[in-house]
This record gives structure tokens, C-alpha cells and sequence, in this order.
């Protein structure tokens, strides 16, 4: 089907990506921040937007949680006000946009955004209110690109219950799932087995940050006690996969119900699941059939867009645009969004793109 071609990074970028995994609060632009923190004096490592942009990427790759963990003080906190939040949600659909992804779900934690007084309903409003406009804004310089959002729980907290009736409340209007993140250790994702419960019983698709910094155990329990529809990077599966490629049993699972893993390489290798981009297990993976998808995580700490993802995996694993296809339309099919919606994109967009990359 396609010609056995090295990629090239400028068509990397145009042909059509989708992105599952990518969080609101770190993909901010580093011109953006400094405008927004002068608005609220808010401290930051530099006012220089290059060198805080190198900051965050370092502050990322330092090995330290407590340095990584600050660089989210720092973009949390100019996110507190209904313009800002829409200003970040408008640039985060331009940026993507521009980058040749034509789906993307982007998530956040509307709890982490009321310090100036804002309730969670007036949070969530100004997010889906800055997508509408940047998707708008990205149509008039020629790009096309659907954004689905989904709303997130802290794991360490206690809100679940009261995020994921707010994400069903705004169902219709752009909220297409929920998510829980933070530590996994400690705070498995069965403490909010009361919400998964209620999405469940609304028909709500979600999906749970597992088996990233924690093994088995919590890709289990995210599975078979909590019933999540995917796994938010799921890379420690590979733990239940045997040195000669036989499959445990839940990795069989995994497998067998085509369960997505969100595949996050830059940021897998920051925090240590993955070595490094040429020992990531996304290639097990993805030679054994998992459902696997690349995505971005956090672009602003890992210094990252999807065409980059892509053309790391390019470098490391020798892949062309059959590989680039594949992992592009599982993502597809693993999106929170209607059906029809899911198919029209593969068929009417990615499928005719690729083809005319032979």
C-alpha cells in the first residue's frame, strides 16, 4: 500500500493526526504564560519566553517530582479567570491544528481553576467557549479540526463524583468523557468507584490515568473493578508480557478487548516508564496488535507535538506511513465521540491523506 519512504518531518506534519491524551494545562505557549501572569503577579523563572520555555522542558526531564510538579503551579495559576481559560483553550485548538491533528480530546480538572471565584459550571463554559473560537480561527487559515473535551478528577481529592456529574451535564455541548489523574500510588482509582458507578449507569464513556507511574495492580483495578473504556498510557502492560512475547493474562485481556492504550513517548521517558525513545515498549506493542495510539500528554513540560511524537518513533523504530496510518486511525477508533462521527473521519480525512502519501 505505501511505498517504503522515511517520513519527512514537514509531511509529518501535514498529513492528519488524532490525539486522545493531551492535558489543557500543559500545552500552554510560553509568550502566553508571561501575558498572563503579569495580568495576576504571578512569579515566574523567566520572562523571556524561549528561556522559560527551555525551563519547563528542563524542570520536566530533572528526574525531580518536585520540580515537575512546579511547573504545573505555574500554569494553573495564570488559568483561573474565565478570559484566560478561554484565551488557553482558543490557542491550545490553533496550535493543534496547525500541527495537521484534525481530532483531538483534550482534558482538565475544572477544580483546579476556582481560586478567583469561578464555579465549575462557569470553568467548563469558558474552556468549551475558547475551542469553539479556536477551531473557528484555525478554519480561517485553512485548517480543519474537531476537539472533544474531557473533564478530570483528582485522584488525591475527593470531587469525582461532582466532576463526573458535571462532565454528563455538558455531554451535548462538547464534553465527550471524564478522566481521573494524579499519584497513582496510594490513591487507587477504586476511592472513586462511586462515580464510575454513575458513568456507567449514564452510558458515559471514560478513561483513567493507569499504569504510568504504577504497575499491574492499578491497570487491573481500572479495568475490572472501575470499567474503564481506555487506559490513560497503560505502558506498565508490558510487566505481564513475557521475554519470549507470551501474553499474561491480563496483558491477554488488554489485548483481546481492544482496550486503547495512550501511548505518551517524550513524556513516558520524563517519567521514567519508558528508558528511553528507542527502548519504549510502544514497538512490543504495537508488533503484538495492542490497540495502541501516540499522544503528546503535556506538550509545553516535554517540548512536543504530535508530528514530533511521530517522527521520534519514525527515527527510532525505522516506521513509515503505513505505521503513522495505523496508529492515527486506532486513535480514531478508540475516541469518545459518536460512531458515525469516528467513521467519517477515517474515511472522509485520514484514509485519502495517507493515500496520497505513497
Amino acid at each position: 500500500m505505501f511505498d517504503l519512504v522515511t517520513p519527512a518531518y514537514e509531511d509529518i506534519v501535514r498529513a492528519p493526526k488524532a490525539l486522545l491524551h493531551d492535558h489543557l494545562d500543559g500545552g500552554l505557549r510560553p509568550a502566553t504564560i508571561i501575558e498572563l501572569a503579569d495580568e495576576v503577579n504571578h512569579a515566574l523563572p523567566s520572562r523571556d519566553p524561549d528561556e522559560l520555555g527551555h525551563w519547563f522542558v528542563a524542570a520536566a526531564d530533572s528526574g525531580s517530582l518536585e520540580r515537575y510538579l512546579e511547573t504545573f503551579s505555574h500554569t494553573v495559576a495564570v488559568m483561573q479567570t474565565e478570559q484566560a481559560l478561554r484565551r488557553v483553550a482558543a490557542e491550545c485548538a490553533m496550535d493543534l491544528a496547525a500541527d495537521g491533528v484534525v481530532y483531538a480530546e483534550v482534558r482538565f480538572a475544572p477544580e483546579q481553576h476556582l481560586t478567583a471565584g469561578l464555579t465549575l459550571a462557569q470553568v467548563v463554559e469558558a474552556v468549551l467557549t475558547g475551542f469553539v473560537e479556536g477551531t473557528d480561527r484555525a478554519l480561517t487559515e485553512g485548517y480543519q479540526i474537531k476537539i472533544g473535551t474531557l473533564l478530570t478528577a483528582m485522584r488525591h481529592a475527593a470531587r469525582s463524583m461532582e466532576i463526573a456529574e458535571l462532565a454528563t451535564a455538558f455531554r451535548d455541548v462538547g464534553v465527550v468523557g471524564f478522566d481521573i489523574a494524579g499519584a497513582e500510588a496510594g490513591f487507587p482509582p477504586t476511592r472513586h468507584l462511586d462515580a464510575f458507578e454513575y458513568l456507567q449507569r449514564e452510558n458515559y464513556h471514560f478513561t483513567i490515568h493507569a499504569g504510568e507511574a504504577f504497575g499491574l495492580p492499578s491497570i487491573w483495578q481500572a479495568i475490572q473493578w472501575c470499567g474503564a473504556d481506555r487506559l490513560g498510557h497503560g505502558v506498565r502492560i508490558v510487566d505481564d508480557i513475557r521475554p519470549d512475547g507470551r501474553l499474561g493474562r491480563l496483558a491477554a485481556y488488554v489485548r483481546d478487548k481492544r482496550i486503547p492504550l495512550e501511548l505518551c513517548p517524550s513524556s513516558n521517558v520524563q517519567t521514567g516508564a519508558a528508558p528511553s525513545i528507542a527502548r519504549h515498549p510502544i514497538k512490543l506493542l504495537r508488533d503484538l496488535r495492542f490497540r495502541v495510539t501516540v499522544n503528546t500528554d503535556n506538550r509545553l513540560m516535554s517540548g512536543t507535538s504530535m508530528s514530533r511524537e511521530m517522527a521520534l518513533l519514525v527515527e527510532a523504530f525505522g516506521w513509515g506511513w503505513a505505521e503513522l496510518q495505523w496508529f492515527t486511525i486506532n486513535a480514531m477508533k478508540s475516541a469518545f465521540i459518536p460512531f458515525d462521527q469516528r467513521l467519517s473521519i477515517i474515511n472522509d480525512v485520514i484514509k485519502p491523506a495517507y493515500a496520497k502519501l505513497v
